[in-house]
C-alpha cells in the first residue's frame, strides 16, 4: 500500500464503511425495500468507494511519478497515469 499511516488509515476507514453500507443495501433487497431507498444506499456506497480510491491515487502520485513505490523500477507514464485516473470515473 503507498502512502502514510493516517492516510492508510483514512482509505482503510472508508472502504470498512462501505462494506458495512453494501452489507445494508443487501439486506435491504433481500428485504424486498423501495427500489428508492435501495438506489440511494448504494449510491452512498459507490461514492465511499470513489473517495478510497481517489485517496490511494492522491497518496501515491509521487510513487507512481517517479517509480518509488515497493518494486517498481521505472515512474509510469503519462498515458499510464492517466489511465490509472479513469479507472475511477
Amino acid at each position: 500500500m503507498i502512502g502514510d499511516e493516517d492516510s492508510i488509515a483514512l482509505v482503510l476507514n472508508r472502504l470498512k464503511r462501505a462494506h458495512g453500507q453494501l452489507a445494508g443495501v443487501i439486506g435491504m433487497i433481500e428485504n424486498g425495500r423501495d427500489c428508492k431507498d435501495v438506489v440511494t444506499q448504494l449510491a452512498a456506497v459507490s461514492r465511499a468507494l470513489d473517495k478510497a480510491g481517489f485517496k490511494i491515487v492522491a497518496t501515491g502520485l509521487r510513487e507512481c511519478m517517479t517509480g518509488e513505490s515497493a518494486g517498481e523500477k521505472e515512474p509510469m507514464t503519462e498515458a499510464e497515469l492517466e489511465k490509472l485516473f479513469l479507472a475511477l470515473a
